[in-house]
């Protein structure tokens, strides 16, 4: 059995928002999931331009935590812009 997840502090309250193509409705795209943990670690680090360790104290997790959802947000990011589908923030 996986260990519980270590709460995490989220500043982004983005929840139910979808970003999309033009022209296309919501209905016709493929839907990618952005966690509301992957949108933080997002804006901690490339917006605001914290490093990890200070990312990983502000989110309450560790540094190596801060990374893997850092890997994971940007490539969901690449793969919505790329392959034409839409973002959803959960």
């Amino acid at each position: 059995m996986p260990r519980p997840k270590k709460p995490r502090h989220c500043g982004c309250n983005m929840q139910g928002q979808a970003f999309k193509p033009s022209g296309t409705p919501l209905s016709r795209l493929e839907h990618i999931s952005l966690e509301q943990d992957e949108l933080e670690a997002l804006k901690l680090g490339d917006y605001d331009g914290l490093t990890q360790e200070e990312a990983g104290q502000k989110m309450g997790v560790s540094r190596g935590t801060v990374q893997r959802l850092l890997n994971s947000a940007r490539k969901k990011v690449a793969r919505a812009l790329f392959a034409r589908a839409a973002l959803i923030l959960k």
